[in-house]
């Protein structure tokens, strides 16, 4: 396997079956930026308002224009949806046949722009819930406000640091765990102002 984070902004993401899987793999591409069909013939789904809802069974057309697509629905209805996808050069991921679609889904944490991902490559999901439980405790909501920081230092230092290495030697001590506990201990402002003295 070869991990990636995909971009999915304006993209279209199609999900066949809008089951409690499907429905989790919608939010996730809303919540990404996509554009997101579900094509499930129940009307009773739990769904983002974002969602646009085709109440049909599945047909070959319903991935017309899909950039991703998650087969969530019957086994027989996902071999189908893979097919499809393939012949369309469209990635797939099988819910119910994994080995069969392009990708599997990590576990992830997400903490602002920081993006934890933990992956047995489906040998035991439940390994990777339990690493990615572990992450969320350790890794809290003040990582998400010291990535801000960065980003925005790292911006000002590549505009008005001139020199190469001492750029590089810049960001890289800005990255220092130490960083973390001062942002803790002293707040947000305190750090960035810090760092911005620091050159």
């Amino acid at each position: 396997m070869f991990p990636i984070l995909l971009d999915l902004r304006g993209k279209l993401v199609c999900v066949i079956g809008g089951g409690a899987v499907g429905s989790r793999k919608a939010r996730a591409a809303v919540d990404a930026g996509a554009g997101v069909r579900v094509v499930d013939p129940r009307p009773d789904l739990s769904l983002p308002n974002q969602v646009i809802h085709i109440l049909e069974l599945y047909r070959t057309e319903h991935l017309e224009g899909a950039a991703l697509v998650f087969a969530c629905a019957t086994s027989e209805v996902n071999a189908q949806v893979v097919v499809d996808a393939h012949l369309r050069g469209v990635w797939v991921n099988a819910a119910t046949s994994p080995d069969a679609g392009d990708f599997t889904l990590p576990a992830v944490v997400r903490r602002g722009a920081l993006t934890l991902a933990v992956s047995t490559e489906g040998a035991s999901p439940a390994l990777a819930r339990r690493i990615r439980e572990k992450l969320e405790a350790e890794y809290d909501e003040v990582f998400a406000e010291w990535v801000r920081i960065l980003a925005d230092v790292r911006a000002e230092v590549l505009a008005t640091v001139a020199d190469e290495s001492r750029r590089r030697a810049l960001l890289d001590s800005f990255a220092d765990w130490s960083w973390l506990a001062r942002l803790r201990a002293e707040g947000a402002d305190v750090v960035r102002n810090a760092m911005r003295a620091g050159w």
